[in-house]
């Protein structure tokens, strides 16, 4: 069984005013974290440069490494040295891609995440939806895209491909196949 990895959301609430101090933190964590096995990387954001949100994303390897800093001396220094002037607004846990994407939900508890399809199976799902719909989108442009550079006639297909795949396509066949694409992991 493959490790699956494991991405945690964090928004923190930081007065504008200590925002140069909330980097610095931030930078050191990040520093930490880099240290520990299985760590993939992490960053930080803010809406704009007034809000007092700002949001990390980290990752892990799997959820072994990820306990393994959660449970860490050094994270237990770090995460005590801001709460004079920073708050957690919320914390979420997610496996798979969809840990990169997905707006966060407010989560109070930390649940197990659900378990994620093999990435075989994933791959499979979007070429069923991929293959037909780039076919079918060629076939309707080629007529108006006749003699357009490659790099043209790409772009175009992947403006149209890309929302349809997200929105429409791929939540409906990654429906119809959930009971396959689960077998044996709920």
């Amino acid at each position: 069984m493959t490790a699956t990895p494991v991405t945690v959301s964090i928004t923190r609430s930081v007065p504008p005013e200590r925002a140069r101090e909330f980097a610095a933190w931030a930078r050191a964590g990040e520093n930490l974290m880099s240290q520990f096995p299985g760590y993939l990387g992490s960053g930080w954001v803010r809406p704009d440069p007034e809000s007092p949100e700002w949001h990390m994303l980290l990752r892990f390897a799997d959820e072994p490494s990820l306990r393994a800093w959660e449970n860490s001396s050094e994270r237990g220094w770090w995460v005590g040295t801001i709460k004079e002037f920073a708050a957690n607004q919320r914390v979420e846990e997610r496996t798979g891609i969809e840990g990169w994407f997905d707006e966060p939900s407010r989560v109070d508890v930390i649940a197990p995440p659900p378990p994620a399809p093999p990435r075989w199976k994933q791959m499979i799902a979007i070429i069923l939806v991929f293959y037909p719909l780039s076919l079918g989108t060629n076939a309707v442009i080629d007529p108006f895209t006749d003699g357009w550079p490659l790099v043209l006639r790409v772009l175009l297909l992947v403006l149209i491909v890309s929302p349809i795949m997200t929105y429409l396509a791929l939540p409906f066949v990654t429906r119809a196949l959930r009971p396959w694409l689960m077998k044996g992991r709920v």
